[in-house]
């Protein structure tokens, strides 16, 4: 009988020997290729944690104490030890969600699945538990190299240090990578504690790092240069954490569950902050993932098991098109550049990096700094083009409105995977980007309805030196061009009403433009004619939609996007302010998180699809024409007996 199918919970792992673990590892990671190479999903990270999420539940009580996973891509091995092994319908509708969920499990705490988070959470629980003298709960905070690159993760670590009585531990799953190769200068320190190379080396390697790191880095730097601990303390890489208040253990092998068991549980029992170093390997067991250099198979759609490659293949993605037209932007304006977060390949970035391998920045994962030096590069004479996931946008509004566009910077912001993305759940469907950037003076934003207007509102984008401006669009496949039969003002006529005095404006939104023709296909079967329009530059609001919306009963909007102060309400508010009273409805997503299924199915549950959106304007002007009916009748009724 197989190990893992008699592991129900984490403390059916005590009772196992070392041989038996060794075994367990194997199975879980046979099981991961099989079921992640059917549903799709975070195969590299999990293949690389085996070791250490046993070794973890082994020493750790959970959930009595708290084990914490950053962004959550290596939760997997944690849902297999806390007895949920039903992967078939793993990111899919009713399936098992892709990162740690509170309603799947008590063994889960962090569902936001952004990075560099956990080290706060953390640090929050560790003072409740100190607080409410809860002296036999502990805190475990997993933090990969690549989150350890956000900035909220060395504030956190800055707070942590300051309490020595307070217990924490934080293992470090330190495999070089976040998707990509880690980059920038705490990557570099890494490396150098991985190496051990002698003083002069591990200074020289360290210093710039110091003198970056807000707060604490120049006085650290100060003590290791001053030699107040003696040549062991400087070859040694734990003089730094120590100068920071932290107890330092390791590197260890991160495959070694002995080794791993008990440098945890030396931590386990130190009264104060320890971080656990553990030099892990991404995509370890499955040759396919090794031989991925771009990201050992961080996330994968179906593949086949054997080979790693993919079952079936889709045409031309969002990403793509505006990858390729990045590389033609670089060939022609030499001052445009390309700044990304840590995902170079995911944004569609890795052809222009290869192409222009000077003018592309990743800051790791680090939003709030990539947009402050966007601005810096802006003020310097350059274009640069800020490609990021809508969701994580959010990470960095302070910095577009303070540092961009107060200083009337040219920066383009690149959403990828903005509106409803649907299997990755709650966190990562980019839907409030529309709604937060409504906000923001001077900002202009764009929401291309197919490839064709990709690259053209990106050449349009970067056009703008004195202000930002934000180009989005969807995850996947891009389907066919959406012909403009003509033009009003800055907008696309999509289709055109047939007739002198049409019912309804029907203003499309980016990638929502095919449905929106189905719904007016819909309405037109009712007798209800629609004219059809596509702002492309959803803010500001086109100055002739407030004429075009006048023309005609009603206005129905429909965006992938909250509701909740979206493009519907900035169109409303147009329309108020040049005196168009009419009635408008604004169909979108509600301001709720949403569970994790496909696109499809998700639209379907908050009603936006075209049958939905046609039902409720169908129901809309009905009233209209009934409010018109018994307006006229009590018309009559009033007069008659005036004339009596």
């Amino acid at each position: 009988m197989p190990l893992l199918t008699r592991i129900r919970g984490p403390r059916d792992l005590d009772r196992l020997t070392l041989e038996e673990l060794d075994q367990l590892a194997g199975e879980i990671r046979t099981f991961l290729v099989d079921a992640v190479s059917k549903t799709g999903g975070h195969l590299g990270p999990n293949l690389g944690v085996v070791e250490l999420t046993i070794a973890l539940h082994r020493v750790f009580e959970s959930p009595k104490d708290k084990v914490l996973w950053d962004t959550g891509h290596q939760s997997y091995v944690h849902k297999l030890l806390t007895g949920r092994q039903d992967f078939s319908k793993l990111k899919m509708k009713g399936g098992l969600s892709g990162y740690p969920s509170q309603a799947e499990s008590e063994h889960d705490v962090i569902e936001n699945s952004h990075a560099s988070t956990v080290l706060g959470w953390a640090d929050g629980i560790a003072k409740a538990n100190q607080l409410m003298k809860r002296d036999d709960s502990h805190v475990v905070a997993v933090i990969g190299d690549g989150a350890l690159t956000g900035g909220m993760a060395w504030e956190a670590l800055n707070n942590i240090a300051d309490a020595k009585d307070r217990p924490l531990v934080i293992v470090v799953n330190d495999n070089e990578r976040s998707y990509s190769p880690t980059i920038g200068g705490l990557a570099n320190h890494l490396a150098t504690l991985r190496t051990t190379d002698g003083y002069e080396r591990f200074l020289t390697r360290t210093k710039d790092l110091l003198e970056r790191t807000p707060v604490v880095g120049q006085a650290l730097y100060d003590t290791l240069h001053g030699a107040k601990k003696g040549l062991k303390d400087f070859i040694a890489p734990q003089g730094m954490f120590e100068d920071l208040g932290l107890k330092y253990v390791g590197p260890i092998d991160g495959h070694d569950i002995e080794a791993l068991e008990s440098a945890l549980s030396r931590a386990k029992r130190f009264n104060g902050p320890v971080i656990v170093h553990c030099i892990t390997e991404k995509g370890r067991g499955y040759q396919p993932a090794l031989q991925d250099e771009a990201d050992r198979f961080h996330a994968v759609g179906k593949i086949h098991p054997d080979t790693g490659l993919p079952i079936a293949t889709s045409g031309a993605d969002w990403t793509s098109v505006f990858g390729e037209e990045m590389v033609k932007l670089g060939e022609e304006r030499e001052d445009v550049v390309a700044i990304t977060a840590a995902m170079l390949q995911p944004v569609g970035l890795d052809k222009f990096a290869k192409r222009f391998p000077d003018r592309v920045y990743d800051v790791g994962i680090a939003e709030q700094h990539g947009a402050v030096s966007a601005a810096g590069l802006a003020h310097a004479g350059v274009h640069p083009v800020f490609a990021v996931y809508a969701t994580f946008l959010n990470r960095a509004f302070d910095q577009v409105l303070m540092d961009v566009a107060l200083h009337k910077c040219g920066v383009t912001f690149v959403l990828d995977r903005a509106g409803i993305t649907g299997t990755d759940g709650a966190s990562h469907n980019g839907m409030w980007d529309m709604s937060i950037l409504q906000v923001v003076p001077g900002l202009r934003l764009a929401a291309p309805r197919d490839a064709d207007q990709v690259r053209a509102q990106l050449r349009e984008a970067v056009s703008v030196e004195d202000a930002p401006t934000v180009v989005r669009f969807s995850k996947g496949a891009v389907g066919p061009a959406v012909p403009a039969v003509g033009r009003v003002g800055g907008m696309d006529v999509l289709r055109e009403p047939g007739t002198d005095t049409p019912d309804v404006l029907l203003v499309s939104v980016g990638a929502l433009a095919p449905m929106c023709l189905e719904i007016a296909s819909l309405l037109d079967r009712q007798g209800i004619s629609t004219t059809v329009v596509d702002p492309r530059w959803v803010k500001p609001v086109d100055e002739a939609m407030a004429p075009l919306a006048a023309k005609h009963r009603v206005v129905v909007t429909v965006e992938d996007n909250s509701r909740v102060g979206g493009v519907g309400s900035a169109i409303a508010q147009a329309l108020r302010d040049a005196g168009v009273d009419m009635p408008l409805r604004d169909f979108g997503i509600p301001p709720r998180f949403l569970d994790h299924a496909s696109r499809a199915e998700v639209m379907a549950e908050i009603g936006l699809t075209a049958p939905d959106v046609a039902r409720q304007v169908t129901g809309l002007v009905a009233k209209l024409d009934g409010k018109y009916e018994r307006s006229s009748a009590d018309a009559v009724e009033s007069v008659e007996p005036a004339r009596d």
